[in-house]
């Protein structure tokens, strides 16, 4: 399969293209309208199956080098860090409200599984292989970038930040992350044979209620389109330049680690991917007055395409001048 054939596979998802019909639906002032619960069923859904899929991932290292233990490490923490630079930006360049602001920079510290497959993708056409054992570098990085985000959308001010006891505060009283987090631990503890017990709630139906789920987000979008207004020069700029960060952070610690050219070009990919799975399903619940309208277009609209098509490119190239001897 050609990179254009990959590119087409990726932007014209099923899933995508029903967020798509979404706004249109909601433009058109349709009588479509999907009820409360079922929103917050399709988040929660969504939190399990992700949550427990990653900890499968993990399960199934077997291998545990010192290496991966500190990409392991190195991952949670930049997926946390991020989301804090990626506020400061915002705040500084934008005039986005803190929640928005707050819900936008978490989705820069999630990963992207879309993004993440196609990257693989590109990598077999250039005959480069990388380590299993990123899947579980991908599942370790979802959920802290949530936790900085709902931490910042509750901060008071600029210059009251809060305290490690906020964090822990925000971690213990937040359903959703604690749900993402169970489900997590649930799936390493049970590993493969736990997976298969419930193989057919959370893998076959994925697709599919993922598919409802972006609908939902789409139609939410449709409604909040006086939001848009908001979508200056700036913002769509930083959706540029944040993946661009966020992937030389992850360059240099592949080229610190000494990862190989197709494991480092996956991390670095990685760190510049921007959730729109995972953050906008827990977003949605737990920083329910950030505007969807802005920080879902950011990162279905802007980054997913940027990286796509030329960042996947672009990450590669630097990871070939930077980890090749």
């Amino acid at each position: 399969m050609n990179f254009i054939a990959l590119l087409t596979q990726s932007l014209l998802s099923p899933a995508i293209l029903f967020f798509g019909s979404g706004i249109l639906i909601g433009i058109l002032k349709t009588d479509l309208h999907i009820p409360d619960s079922i929103s917050k069923f399709l988040s929660l859904y969504l939190m399990i199956a992700i949550g427990f899929k990653g900890g499968v991932a993990l399960a199934n290292t077997t291998q545990f080098t010192p290496q991966i233990i500190v990409l392991l490490l190195v991952g949670i923490l930049l997926s946390f860090l991020l989301p804090f630079i990626s506020y400061f930006f915002l705040r500084h360049t934008t005039k986005i409200d803190q929640p928005t602001a707050a819900a936008i920079a978490a989705h820069y510290g999630s990963v992207s599984i879309i993004t993440f497959i196609t990257a693989g993708s590109f990598l077999k056409t250039e005959g480069i292989q990388y380590a299993g054992y990123m899947l579980a570098i991908l599942a370790a990085m979802e959920a802290p970038a949530i936790l900085s985000g709902i931490y910042l959308a509750n901060v008071k001010n600029s210059t009251n930040r809060g305290s490690m006891f906020d964090l822990l505060q925000t971690f213990r009283t937040n359903g959703c992350l604690l749900l993402l987090f169970c489900s997590f631990i649930i799936g390493w503890l049970t590993g493969e044979d736990g997976f298969d017990k419930v193989k057919g709630f959370l893998e076959s139906p994925f697709q599919g209620i993922l598919c409802l789920f972006l609908l939902d987000m789409g139609l939410l979008v449709a409604n909040q389109l006086d939001n848009l207004k908001e979508f200056t020069l700036t913002l769509i700029v930083f959706g540029l330049y944040m993946p661009l960060i966020g992937a030389l952070l992850g360059l240099a610690t592949s080229y610190l680690l000494g990862l190989d050219l197709g494991t480092g070009t996956m991390f670095m990919v990685l760190c510049a991917s921007a959730s729109y799975i995972a953050v906008p399903a827990a977003m949605r619940i737990a920083v329910a007055q950030a505007k969807a309208a802005v920080y879902v277009p950011m990162s279905l609209a802007v980054t997913f395409p940027f990286n796509v098509i030329l960042g996947i490119p672009l990450y590669y190239g630097l990871a070939r001048l930077f980890l090749t001897h």
